[in-house]
């Protein structure tokens, strides 16, 4: 008999609504060659509310001891104050239902979207400019910026090393990379820069950290290979975002807990509606 583990609550950073500049995550061309990502401006329409840390490394231990999440690699330290790393996409999304199923709240990756608001000025814009009249100044500008980053540092540190941004998130667009729930897409853009239909790949994910990255999903250890595009991350790691009960639901969850069962079956919903 497996004994239950006990789960607290992450903490958590709210950040407020609000409207941003984004640049599109995914592959472009114009004409047949590379064009630049379409930039456009985003509302966040309710408060974001997002893991202040990565998952611990020993948070995820307890979905592992649980039977939940796939064990991870021996070399990664198991400690609550550093991140878990070395982890896929698929390894994030069992922990975030595990996390979900064991505090009765809703957790999941970030949409590649919310990651960049809550980033703040820790968002890295990778577009490099075009030059209609001459492709190759885009290469050269592209191959520049790449050989400039370093991912030497593969250290998993503890929290705080990178220290909050403006928001109060740690550790963003330091030496981990973090899981998006965003797939890759590869997309036609008009004259105006405007994108056309898109061919969605969900077996490959963006992963935001030091710059973004394309990272097919079962993936580990991006340095080993499964980086669809660019230089590969140091380390995978995820953190999560909360969604908030539904207005009905959590006024159930309230009149449960107040009034006994059979009084319960009898209430409607316009009853509820009317009481508050």
């Amino acid at each position: 008999m497996t004994t239950p583990h006990a789960v607290g609550e992450p903490a958590l950073v709210e950040v407020a609504a609000g409207s941003f500049s984004y640049r599109e995550a995914g592959d472009f061309t114009r004409g047949g060659r590379q064009a630049e990502a379409p930039l456009r401006i985003v509302r966040i329409n309710r408060p974001l509310r997002i893991m202040r840390n990565q998952v611990a490394s020993s948070d995820y231990q307890l979905c592992v001891q649980d039977g939940a999440c796939r064990a991870l690699d021996r070399d990664v330290a198991i400690a609550p104050d550093r991140p878990a790393v070395q982890v896929s996409w698929h390894d994030a999304e069992a922990y975030a239902g595990w996390l979900s199923r064991k505090t009765g709240h809703h957790y999941r990756l970030p949409g590649d979207e919310e990651w960049a608001f809550a980033a703040g000025s820790r968002f890295r814009d990778d577009a490099v400019p075009v030059d209609a009249s001459d492709p190759s100044k885009r290469w050269i500008s592209r191959y520049e910026r790449e050989s400039e980053r370093d991912i030497s540092d593969t250290a998993a540190h503890r929290f705080g090393k990178f220290g909050p941004n403006e928001h109060g998130v740690e550790d963003l667009a330091g030496n981990v990379w973090e899981w998006t729930a965003t797939c890759f897409v590869r997309s036609r853009v008009d004259v105006s820069g405007n994108p056309g239909p898109a061919t969605v790949n969900c077996g490959v994910r963006v992963a935001e950290g030091a710059h973004r990255a394309y990272v097919t999903d079962f993936i580990r250890d991006a340095r080993a290979g499964g980086c669809a595009q660019g230089v590969p991350p140091a380390n995978l790691g995820f953190r999560l975002v909360r969604e908030e009960t539904a207005w009905l639901a959590s006024v159930s969850q309230r009149l449960v807990k107040a009034w006994p069962a059979k009084s319960w079956r009898r209430v409607s919903l316009p009853m509820i509606a009317s009481a508050y």
